[in-house]
């Protein structure tokens, strides 16, 4: 079957609750991937972040095999010999005390909520059912009930009602906003430190550290979302070392399974992930051998090949030469890491007719918040693979400028 077809056959059978580019992949290796005609294109997205370590690593590939063959699934019935392992692992290379593992990121984020729920019951003492989690405008931390009952995008909120109730919002990169916000009934601030999905935006220097510093005098969990910035991505293993600033709980997920295997985990101090007794909380897959195989390879990768500073040293480069651009479209390029985004000019059209014209050129990346288009490729990546990017990024929007 050709591309056409099975777009036809997609738009028959599928529930239409994405708008993807016309691009029909089969095969991928590292940075590349490859439609069902045999076109080449450079990954320019990464899955959300979720392929850091580049398409089927060898290494990781060859770690899920082995588990496959060995071990898949025994539920949390009965014990296996990978997650303890992942655990540790996850501890000693954090500094947290305990794990709690999950299969996506927004069974991640809601296991965060709850944990933080029942510690303001437990430790702070909140009465039943008042506890409050703050959270930010714009955000994006998933697409269940009780996540978009904290979100502001409209898309993900009509006709999705009536929504969990006991969430604030606040404006982002207001500090006097979360202190004013903040009652005795508050258990918890969630924040992504940078925000992806709503157009790469960075928070002014120190934000995330007054926050912080807030939050621990009222007593209230600072929970960051680094199930896109973590592991690397920004330059950093955590976004949040930008300011060394160390989150009371943090949400990974995406690259923790290696574009692999789904796989997330909340990680927190024995204090606050130790609030939960057996039947509470969990999930059938949660800690499965071969997911749980996986990331630790992934982990191991992620340091082995040093793509935490990779990703520092190439996206500085990458948006140095972004920046010289000479288009009239271009109202901003920014970003941390290899997280960048080029928000175009209202009067541009839109940042899917960039995407698209991209994509035809051999290079895949996705519009977000419709003015802006996001480039995270896989961290493996190099100064010349860059440097091609970059070359087909000047020249479209050059076509582009009438």
């Amino acid at each position: 079957m050709r591309s056409k077809q099975f777009i036809a056959v997609e738009d028959k059978y599928g529930a239409h609750n994405y708008h993807p580019l016309d691009v029909v992949i089969t095969k991928a290796k590292g940075i590349w991937v490859w439609d069902v005609e045999g076109r080449k294109y450079l990954d320019f997205l990464s899955a959300y972040s979720a392929v850091n370590q580049g398409h089927n690593h060898p290494r990781i590939v060859k770690a899920l095999i082995a588990q496959a063959r060995s071990l898949t699934l025994t539920s949390r019935a009965f014990r296996n010999d990978q997650w303890p392992m992942l655990a540790q692992e996850l501890c000693r290379m954090t500094g947290f005390e305990m794990v709690l593992p999950m299969n996506s990121g927004a069974e991640a984020v809601e296991t965060a909520v709850k944990t933080a729920r029942k510690w303001g019951y437990q430790k702070k003492g909140i009465p039943q059912d008042q506890a409050e989690i703050i959270a930010c405008e714009n955000n994006f931390h998933g697409r269940t009930i009780s996540v978009i009952s904290f979100s502001t995008e409209p898309l993900y909120r009509n006709d999705f009602g009536p929504f969990t109730p006991g969430f604030k919002i606040i404006p982002f990169n207001d500090a006097g906003a979360l202190e004013a916000a903040i009652t005795p009934n508050t258990a918890a601030f969630i924040i992504e430190p940078f925000q992806a999905e709503a157009g790469i935006l960075i928070p002014s220097p120190g934000y995330l550290k007054r926050a912080k510093e807030i939050c621990a005098r009222a007593n209230v969990l600072f929970i960051a979302d680094e199930i896109q910035t973590g592991l690397g991505r920004t330059g950093k293993f955590f976004a949040c070392e930008h300011e060394g600033v160390r989150p009371d709980m943090i949400v990974i997920g995406k690259s923790l399974g290696g574009g692999c295997y789904p796989i997330s985990a909340v990680l927190s101090t024995r204090e606050v992930l130790g609030v939960f007794k057996p039947g509470e909380h969990g999930s059938t897959f949660g800690g499965n051998p071969l997911a749980c195989a996986v990331a630790r390879e992934a982990l191991r990768v992620i340091k082995d090949e040093k793509l935490v500073q990779n990703a520092a040293k190439m996206g500085a480069y990458f948006m140095k030469r972004l920046r010289t651009i000479p288009s009239r479209h271009i109202k901003e390029v920014r970003g941390q890491g290899l997280l960048i985004g080029v928000e175009l000019k209202p009067e541009a059209g839109g940042a899917r007719r960039f995407c698209e014209a991209l994509k035809d050129a051999g290079l895949l990346c996705k519009e977000t918040h419709e003015h802006v288009i996001r480039f995270a490729p896989p961290l493996v990546i190099t100064k010349k693979d860059l440097d091609w990017a970059f070359d087909r990024i000047a020249a479209t929007f050059a076509r582009l400028e009438g």
